[in-house]
């Protein structure tokens, strides 16, 4: 088995909302064992640049810990990759963000990339990798954070918002938020809508795979 350590930025008690990427990736990746640890004081997540910078420091000192514990790769499991290009010159294992994976993964599957968000802006590492491939970004109504995404009360508007990213041309959609993977939304997504949905965490372990083989 492969040891990856998860560093979530979401604070939850609650350990099934705590494992449920651990859990996704296992489910796809069997030669997978994943230990997941949340950063703390963090109850809303990232979903600003004021959480996102007070997170970095949190991230890296998890991520140091989970290295020391044997991890073979660290996924940072947020689409705004906190701490990962620190943690890059602290640790010597591969460390992979959530936003950068989608990202790249998006470029290979499509030219005109739709990006549902949460926040006011599509994260500064996913605009930056999809370059003249980004076409537009969406936030769905009602949400601000990544637990506004756990409502079943918002779905209709998730629905409507990756409608509107197709009705604008997109030939991807690209998932900025890892709280859409804790849902489980992507493949509902590629059935309604008819095109590739990528779901971030399910990229950081497709890549964290490759990582693990070439090194």
């Amino acid at each position: 088995m492969v040891r990856i350590g998860i560093v979530r930025v979401l604070t939850t008690q609650d350990e099934r909302l705590l494992n449920a990427h651990g859990r996704l990736i296992e489910s796809h990746f069997p030669q997978f064992e994943t230990t997941s640890r949340c950063i703390e004081d963090q109850p809303d997540g990232i979903h600003d640049d004021r959480t996102r910078e007070i997170a970095v420091p949190k991230v890296v000192k998890l991520g140091q810990e989970l290295a020391a514990e044997g991890m073979s790769a660290l996924i940072i499991s947020c689409a705004d990759d906190p701490g990962v290009d620190q943690l890059r010159n602290i640790v010597k294992i591969p460390v992979i963000g959530a936003g950068s994976a989608a990202a790249s993964l998006a470029l290979s599957l499509g030219n005109k990339v739709g990006v549902l968000i949460i926040s006011d802006r599509t994260p500064d590492v996913v605009r930056k990798i999809l370059g003249k491939s980004f076409l537009a970004e969406v936030k769905p109504k009602g949400v601000s954070t990544t637990l506004d995404l756990l409502r079943e009360e918002e779905r209709g508007h998730l629905l409507s918002a990756a409608e509107e990213l197709k009705r604008e041309g997109a030939d991807v959609v690209l998932l900025a938020c890892t709280g859409y993977a804790t849902i489980g939304i992507a493949q509902e997504l590629r059935r309604r809508l008819g095109i590739s949905v990528i779901d971030p965490v399910l990229a950081s372990a497709l890549v964290t795979r490759y990582a693990t083989i070439a090194c």
